[in-house]
């Protein structure tokens, strides 16, 4: 799959921004190494979502595009389609959790997306997206488990590689389609490139699936990383894990918060707590590598509300 990364980066071109890549001399005397953060929380919409949903999008044809598309997402899937929509005339519905954060819910309508709440304790997002999908005709662009979603993701991380010969790198997972992307990209440029997957400790089903072979899911984890809430490995990305990942780990909750709270008092970035999970496992040792080391900081989209509880904890 490597091509459609590379087929996914020209397609990309013009569109998305080539986000900045940012080091810390205290982060690597912190962890003796040299790490290297692609800060997707400058890309459009504020995550590294919106390389997926363009390169899935734009590849539509024309017939599928005239009707529309459709997703189900907590936030920043749900914005990157939307935008994509707006730059293309595409007319998108989104499936969104009714305590998705009110950022992500505001931008995702502000850039004209008809919005479709739902209680994720009582129901199922893909059965709604499903039932709307069939009354409309729309294409369904799912938040990872798409090949050209996969695709279009893997670029943050082949435009890092290219840049930098890694040793490691670290990929937050929710769904996988970024950590599956990242793995092929890191793999195809460099293949004694060692790629991590990080998870919350209390959403680790796909920790489990990556140790046991078998699909694991949990539903709604109790985990601030909002991005990683709605999501478990697919039929496609889970054996794109198991062939290209190399480990996979968990953080607690404390350290996903130290992690927020170090990139913006240290490095003066605002990063969600999904978007942290990489520094997260670094700083509080459940990674420990050695030489050059990428970190993926996949987001920057975060509620007041949230921010001020971390950085006052």
């Amino acid at each position: 799959m490597f091509d459609k990364v590379l087929e996914a980066k020209k397609r990309l071109e013009g569109y998305a921004n080539r986000t900045p890549v940012i080091t810390s001399r205290t982060l690597n005397e912190l962890i003796n190494a040299n790490v290297f953060l692609k800060c997707e929380n400058f890309q459009r919409v504020g995550a590294f979502k919106f390389r997926g949903a363009f390169n899935a999008i734009s590849k539509l044809p024309d017939k599928e595009k005239s009707r529309g598309v459709i997703t189900y997402s907590s936030g920043n899937h749900a914005q990157a389609v939307s935008l994509v929509g707006k730059l293309l005339g595409v007319k998108t519905t989104i499936v969104m959790p009714d305590n998705a954060p009110v950022i992500k819910r505001l931008a995702t309508a502000g850039y004209g997306a008809e919005i479709v709440e739902y209680n994720p304790a009582t129901q199922q997002r893909e059965e709604i997206a499903g039932q709307i999908q069939e009354k409309f005709g729309y294409t369904l662009i799912p938040p990872f488990d798409h090949p050209d979603v996969i695709a279009g993701q893997g670029t943050a991380a082949l435009e890092l590689a290219e840049e930098i010969r890694l040793d490691y790198i670290l990929a937050p997972c929710g769904g996988g389609g970024l950590l599956s992307g990242t793995a092929i990209a890191a793999k195809g440029v460099n293949s004694s490139c060692k790629v991590i997957g990080i998870e919350p400790e209390v959403a680790d089903d796909a920790v489990r699936s990556f140790r046991t072979k078998v699909l694991h899911t949990v539903k709604n984890p109790p985990t601030i990383a909002d991005g990683t809430r709605t999501a478990s490995l697919g039929k496609i990305t889970f054996p794109l894990v198991l062939r290209y990942v190399d480990d996979m780990q968990t953080v607690t909750e404390k350290a996903i918060i130290e992690a927020v709270k170090f990139l913006f008092f240290r490095m003066k970035i605002v990063v969600e707590p999904s978007g942290a999970l990489g520094i997260a496992a670094l700083l509080s040792g459940a990674v420990k590598p050695e030489g050059k080391v990428g970190v993926i900081i996949s987001g920057g989209n975060i509620d007041a509300a949230t921010m001020n509880m971390i950085l006052n904890s």
